[in-house]
């Protein structure tokens, strides 16, 4: 390159690591560390809401060997708080007499609006605040939290079975174009 000559961004040599080494996930997006797959089979899901979550550092080690336990959990509006009761974190094994409580309460962090529409939505019959994951986004803990309406046994048998019918015409439409696929050559 002569010196003084324009080059333009794209071709010019990367400096430095970006990515991983400045905290963020690689592709931007969420580290999943607990799922409540059970949540999304017992209860019609109306709304969902991302929380903050208030975390000990033993915590947030145990949740980074990627430990953790939803079955249990629920949410309760107390004081125009949001807590996270029942969330199994389990102690972290390298940890000295500052470990944490394995099933204490953990405060959520929500906007104030989002905290009175869910305390107000709570209160009606049969609805309820489920936490659906945890995650780390930008190295930060995160609860997927929702807004869920209780379904009853027939509505859960029906679920099952648009879902059984959903892969089998799935499989079929699959096996249709490899058939297909098979005569043209």
């Amino acid at each position: 390159m002569a010196k003084g000559m324009y080059v333009p961004k794209e071709s010019q040599p990367k400096q430095g690591k970006k990515g991983a080494a400045s905290g963020k996930d690689k592709d931007g997006g969420r580290k999943i560390v607990a799922q409540n797959k059970k949540a999304r089979h017992d209860y019609l899901i109306m709304d969902t809401y991302e929380a903050g979550i208030v975390l000990t550092g033993t915590e947030v080690k145990s949740l980074r060997q990627g430990r953790a336990s939803l079955a249990d959990g629920f949410v309760q509006i107390d004081g125009h708080e949001a807590w996270l009761h029942n969330a199994h974190i389990p102690e972290y094994s390298q940890g000295t007499w500052t470990n944490h409580a394995v099933r204490r309460k953990r405060k959520l962090l929500l906007h104030r609006d989002e905290i009175d529409k869910l305390e107000a939505k709570s209160q009606e019959t049969g609805h309820t605040i489920v936490p659906l994951a945890l995650y780390f986004k930008g190295g930060r803990a995160k609860a997927e939290i929702a807004l869920a309406k209780g379904k009853r046994e027939y509505d859960k048998r029906q679920t099952l079975r648009e879902q059984q019918d959903r892969r089998e015409s799935d499989r079929a439409i699959a096996a249709a174009k490899r058939r297909q696929r098979a005569r043209e050559r």
